[in-house]
């Protein structure tokens, strides 16, 4: 199974820069696959990650219309368990703060990067998430045996942390379930 890597950034070549260091510097991941997707726009990769879960996120800090905190702060509402990670040229101690206190990231990392030291972050809160997910599959467990979660509410969790949003079902007035947001423009 292959895991999403999320990347956020405004300029194309970084971003392509950061898509061939993780395809060359992840291969020997312990067998662990992981599927790379880029954006330019914020706002664009949270319509993503509303629709696939990603096991980490990296973004620049500034960026036209919403920065790397405000970015990583919704995501970390829509998938509590993906790592974060920011990038940012500028060392900015209030993007900094808010970055740890807002976002909870879990590394703040300096452009330009050095390879090595991109990677052992990546490596790091990949290793951490994988872990952290584990436990909470454990303890899931425990409390099954316990009697206090049902097996149908570890299924739910187990779901939801696969697919984001999954379990949330809105229903209509007459009992059918809708798809997708009425007040949102559908494009074909």
């Amino acid at each position: 199974m292959s895991e999403r890597i999320l990347l956020v950034d405004d300029e194309p070549h970084v971003l392509s820069a950061l898509q061939r260091l993780l395809r060359n510097g992840l291969k020997d991941t312990g067998g662990a696959r992981y599927d790379v997707e880029s954006f330019t726009d914020a706002t664009v990769a949270l319509a993503r990650a509303r629709e696939c879960a990603f096991a980490l996120a990296i973004s620049d800090q500034r960026m036209p219309g919403m920065t790397g905190v405000e970015f990583l702060r919704e995501l970390r509402q829509v998938q509590p368990d993906c790592g974060r990670i920011i990038l940012s040229g500028y060392a900015d101690l209030n993007a900094l703060v808010a970055a740890i206190n807002e976002a909870e990231i879990a590394r703040f990392i300096s452009k330009p990067w050095a390879d090595f030291d991109l990677l052992s972050a990546v490596r790091q809160v990949l290793r951490i998430r994988e872990l952290t997910m584990e436990n909470q599959r454990l303890a899931d467990q425990v409390r099954q045996q316990m009697g206090v979660l049902t097996a149908q509410e570890a299924e739910l969790r187990r779901l939801e942390r696969l697919e984001p949003g999954i379990t949330h079902v809105k229903w209509g007035s007459d009992g059918s379930f809708i798809l997708e947001d009425p007040d949102e423009e559908v494009k074909w």
